[in-house]
């Protein structure tokens, strides 16, 4: 299984207008994964942030994720990790995953970005997965409780890290050995299985005991 239906791109015009002056584009599907993730990201966001405003005018409001001791979303929100920078992390969400909708949809447009703007996108997207993946260790072992929304921005976040590296490892916009190139771009579905595969067991290990109480 190869990248060709998610990155289509063609590199026949890859350096643009200017020799000196690359630029790349991108298939219509990780245009759409660009899209579709940092909407979901947009959704979750925006419900953890209304829901974060109730609880500041009541602090008896339950919200709708509540739904028992470990599913909690008013845990999570209430936590001194839900602001990390001064303000309700969500905000953050707001912005930086609208950003990845504008990206996506420029490159739906048929947009081509220089190599630079690429390994900016990178590097949001892995400081985005990198601050999901601390969130989700606290929410795990500090705060005890899970929050779906959460939830949901990790897995969205988590696909536009790995699918901007693998474009950027196939245009040679990350240099790696060509051994590696040739792997990441053949085998790229493994490590988004592995990723969700090892947050679903730290989750059902956790929570073990209140998971089989359920069957």
């Amino acid at each position: 299984m190869t990248t060709t239906a998610l990155d289509d791109v063609s590199t026949e015009d890859e350096r643009g207008n200017g020799a000196d002056r690359p630029t790349f584009g991108a298939g219509r599907g990780l245009a759409w994964l660009l899209v579709i993730t940092g909407a979901l990201g947009i959704l979750a966001s925006w419900v953890i942030t209304m829901d974060k405003i109730e609880l500041l005018k009541d602090p008896n409001f339950k919200p709708a994720c509540s739904i028992s001791p470990i599913i909690s979303c008013g845990s999570v929100m209430q936590s001194e990790q839900a602001e990390v920078f001064g303000f309700p992390n969500p905000v953050l969400g707001l912005v930086c995953f609208g950003v990845v909708v504008a990206v996506g949809m420029g490159l739906v447009a048929g947009a081509r970005y220089r190599g630079w703007y690429w390994i900016g996108l990178n590097l949001g997207t892995l400081f985005g997965a990198g601050f999901c993946m601390w969130l989700m260790s606290q929410s795990l072992y500090e705060i005890n409780a899970l929050c779906l929304w959460c939830t949901l921005t990790w897995l969205a976040t988590i696909l536009m890290f790995w699918y901007t590296t693998v474009h950027n490892i196939k245009h040679k916009i990350i240099p790696v050995p060509e051994g590696v190139r040739k792997t990441v771009v053949e085998f790229h579905w493994v490590v988004p299985v592995l990723w969700y595969g090892v947050i679903a067991l730290l989750i059902l290990t956790k929570w073990w005991s209140y998971w089989s109480s359920l069957i």
